[in-house]
């Protein structure tokens, strides 16, 4: 369940000359209006909602005809941005809104999958890393971008460690266990994927939560991203995507084997991590909603309080508007 970093976007690029969809919503089901969703990565528990969505017919229910389409060359936030015709909304997460809404990039979240932020750094239980203090004279393997550093800047700080004596290199997209093994002491991952991965297979390990640390890394990821030109001109479609997507999640919440059943179905290359799928769909099922009083919902706090971390390490340098940066109107109610 690695995640796409991309703290410096070439959105102004594809911002240029590209024109919104705005053809109205179908409720007729013999015409359903045909709409995409682009992934941050290749299927996995993260979605598993979108795909319930699908097999169980909410996205026919409220007359679309929906691809879920994985990522490319080009990322679903570059396409958003550019508010491209064949691509309407995408999977994201709140590092890289924050981030593009502070250069003044038009992409807004319209619905958080998971609650509560579950990552944090993992190491084998070999490299007797227990704490951030044990970070140092250790290395760190990541993707190089800024956020990192400030992440694990932040834990060390808090635990009288110094980030000067931890070397850290890029590992780009070897897998954890790999790499663990090769050249690096630990990673940031994601415990709903990667953590339960370690534990199906019997590796133990040691993580530190971000959250654990630092409240304000308590912020929403992933989400559901769409461009406020095209909800602007499409709040019909919108509205019906993200209802059947809502039931997809609330499904999925309650019927967590089964949800992940249809996900292998879907995803046919995920049969030979069955075991995985089972174990992180039941870890993820009860916080896709969490303590939110419905699923998606997203908290002012949440955003202005992760933008000022990030102003405050000098990772963004603009001014930052938490409020215009998300909306609940097409995940309040029923």
């Amino acid at each position: 369940m690695k995640k796409s970093i991309m703290l410096s976007m070439s959105c102004a690029i594809l911002l240029a000359g590209c024109n919104s969809d705005n053809s109205q919503n179908k409720t007729d089901s013999s015409k359903e209006k045909k709409v995409t969703i682009m992934l941050d990565w290749t299927p996995n528990t993260n979605h598993t909602g979108l795909y319930v969505a699908k097999e169980k017919g909410f996205f026919k229910k409220h007359g679309l005809n929906v691809e879920i389409k994985a990522p490319g060359e080009v990322t679903a936030d570059q396409l958003i941005a550019a508010n491209k015709k064949d691509v309407q909304f995408g999977i994201s997460a709140q590092e890289q809104v924050t981030q593009s809404r502070s250069e003044g990039v038009p992409i807004k979240s319209i619905g958080a999958i998971i609650q509560h932020n579950t990552s944090g750094f993992m190491s084998l239980k070999e490299k007797n890393i227990q704490s951030p203090k044990d970070y140092e004279g250790k290395t760190y393997g990541g993707w190089g971008a800024p956020i990192e550093k400030a992440f694990i800047k932040t834990l060390m700080d808090k635990s009288n460690a110094d980030i000067n004596q931890t070397k850290i290199v890029n590992m780009g997209n070897t897998d954890f266990f790999a790499a663990s093994k090769k050249n690096i002491d630990f990673a940031w991952v994601y415990y709903g994927w990667t953590g339960i991965e370690a534990k199906t297979r019997n590796i133990d390990v040691n993580m530190q939560y971000l959250t654990d640390y630092d409240k304000n890394l308590d912020y929403y990821t992933p989400i559901i991203i769409a461009n406020e030109k095209y909800l602007k001109s499409n709040p019909d479609t919108a509205k019906a995507f993200m209802a059947a997507v809502k039931e997809g999640y609330e499904y999925a919440i309650k019927h967590e084997h089964e949800s992940a059943d249809i996900l292998i179905k879907a995803a046919p290359e995920l049969k030979k991590q069955k075991d995985l799928v089972y174990a992180s769909q039941k870890y993820l099922s009860p916080k896709y909603q969490d303590d939110a009083k419905s699923w998606g919902m997203q908290d002012e706090k949440v955003w202005a309080n992760y933008a000022k971390y990030l102003k405050d390490n000098k990772i963004i340098k603009n001014d930052f508007n938490a409020k215009a940066a998300f909306t609940n109107e097409f995940v309040e109610g029923k």
